[in-house]
């Protein structure tokens, strides 16, 4: 550390002192005084940096722990990739006297792969970017002055691994009401199994989407503001993937979980299941025990619109009907409503859209009447909205292909972003396994150890640090003289 104290006294207060005289000179160029300190703060940063990545290699050099078991075989070069900038240093290659096994023990240490080029605060921004934009954007917002390529940060999102660990709490939230939305969004691939695979059908369509799913769990709804129009949902987390197949019952099993560890299940009266009729929605409803299932707005209206549009003038009356029907009467009297709309429906594919309408209703009848009979407790489902807003907006609103496993992972970590996860600490979760590896090498040198190496230093370090300080009050009067110098004009 004491070179870097006497770089930032001999170099770095140097270059900012140049940096002020030349905004002396011409005051109006704000913008490269501002970006003349900028580079000149984070050159500094970055060989800090360096310099105590050094300082710890050698101390592991120095180590008596280390020597009992390590011998010194050369010293490398490493690069890193940090958010602030590229950094470069020498690290030592180390080799085990009894097992032969050859290895960076600063590498382990850090917790970072021999072959590991970013730092964790930048593949913490790398995530930041591209749960929100694009892999490209994503790899030059990795860091200030260096860039990754987009099959870098594709590689790093495909190795996510996400675990819903959710803590028992001990004080459980007590709801009355409890609210589940479930809803789907179709995502573009580039290919199915391999590239190529993909073939037209008879439509002259590709079958090239793949369902990814959205339950999210919340608490109700309330005003943005006392004088907003707006509603927003109370506490909402979601769950975002895949989940084909039989891992259908894992998200199901993971939305399980999520309730009973953060609510006391025991003083809910109600949990309200609302989604469009699809099968792997009713599937929750069998999956979880208790739940009432409600027909959404959304596909109920579009339904109805289907099955009455071709009669124009009379379409508001014959939906009026429908409508009373359903909250009120049997199937069968749903049906005769149909039948006399049918009498007057013209052509095959207004009559196959009025059939499939009926269908549709009949085979979600129970939920449609809970929806309608307007009990206590029902609210409006938002799942259009929250597809669009969650899922759509990043994946599938503008042109773009996908892989399987990259449109599973982004949902996943969509679904992370939005319940407030901190990217930080999801690179640091992926690092555990690695970090667990390397135990028996971080006790090879301790914290108490660097701690002592530094204490040696002490002394020597206040002399710079005095120093320091009286450059430091040099330019805070010449910063007093600019001031009282531009005020006085």
């Amino acid at each position: 550390m004491i070179k870097s104290i006497q770089h930032f006294e001999e170099v770095g207060i140097r270059n900012l002192e140049k940096e002020v005289e030349k905004f002396l000179k011409n005051p109006k160029d704000m913008a490269s005084f501002v970006y003349g300190i900028q580079d000149n703060i984070i050159k500094l940063g970055l060989d800090i940096i360096k310099e105590t990545l050094e300082s710890c290699d050698e101390t592991l050099r120095n180590s008596g722990k280390r020597k009992k078991d390590w011998q010194i075989v050369k010293k490398d070069e490493k690069t890193l990739i940090t958010s602030l900038g590229k950094v470069c240093f020498e690290k030592t290659l180390f080799k085990n006297k009894v097992t032969g096994e050859r290895g960076y023990l600063l590498d382990r240490i850090l917790g970072i792969e021999e072959h590991e080029r970013l730092t964790e605060d930048a593949e913490a921004k790398m995530l930041e970017e591209s749960v929100e934009t694009s892999y490209r954007k994503a790899g030059q917002a990795i860091s200030i002055s260096e860039i990754v390529s987009k099959q870098t940060v594709k590689n790093k999102i495909h190795s996510l691994e996400f675990q819903n660990e959710y803590k028992d709490l001990l004080n459980k939230k007590k709801v009355k009401y409890l609210y589940i939305d479930a809803d789907e969004d179709h995502i573009s691939l580039q290919f199915r199994e391999r590239k190529g695979d993909l073939v037209k059908n008879d439509n002259h369509m590709k079958n090239n989407c793949i369902i990814t799913k959205i339950v999210y769990v919340y608490e109700g709804i309330e005003k943005e503001g006392p004088k907003s129009k707006r509603n927003r949902l109370i506490n909402p987390y979601y769950f975002c993937g895949t989940y084909s197949g039989e891992d259908n019952s894992k998200l199901w099993d993971e939305v399980y979980d999520y309730i009973r560890c953060n609510y006391d299940i025991d003083s809910i009266e109600k949990i309200y299941l609302n989604g469009d009729g699809g099968g792997w929605i009713k599937a929750g409803k069998r999956r979880l025990a208790g739940l009432t299932y409600v027909l959404d707005e959304f596909h109920l209206s579009k339904y109805m619109i289907r099955a009455t549009s071709h009669l124009l003038d009379s379409a508001e009356e014959a939906r009026q009907e429908m409508y009373k029907t359903m909250r009120s009467g049997t199937k069968r009297e749903f049906e005769k409503v149909i039948e006399k709309i049918l009498k007057v429906t013209d052509g095959e594919a207004t009559i196959k859209r009025v059939k499939e309408s009926k269908e549709y209703i009949l085979s979600n009848w129970s939920a449609v009447k809970v929806r309608l009979e307007e009990k206590e407790g029902i609210v409006g489902c938002s799942a259009e909205g929250h597809v669009s807003h969650v899922l759509s907006s990043r994946m599938s609103s503008r042109p773009m292909g996908w892989s399987r496993m990259g449109v599973d992972k982004m949902a996943h970590l969509r679904a992370y972003y939005y319940n407030g996860g901190d990217m930080l600490e999801l690179v640091r979760k992926q690092r555990r396994q690695t970090k667990a590896a390397g135990a028996e090498e971080n006790d090879i040198i301790s914290c108490e150890e660097v701690l002592r190496s530094e204490k040696n230093k002490r002394n020597e370090l206040g002399k710079y640090m005095e120093s320091i300080s009286h450059s430091v009050s040099a330019d805070v009067r010449k910063y007093a003289w600019f001031n009282a110098h531009i005020w006085g004009l």
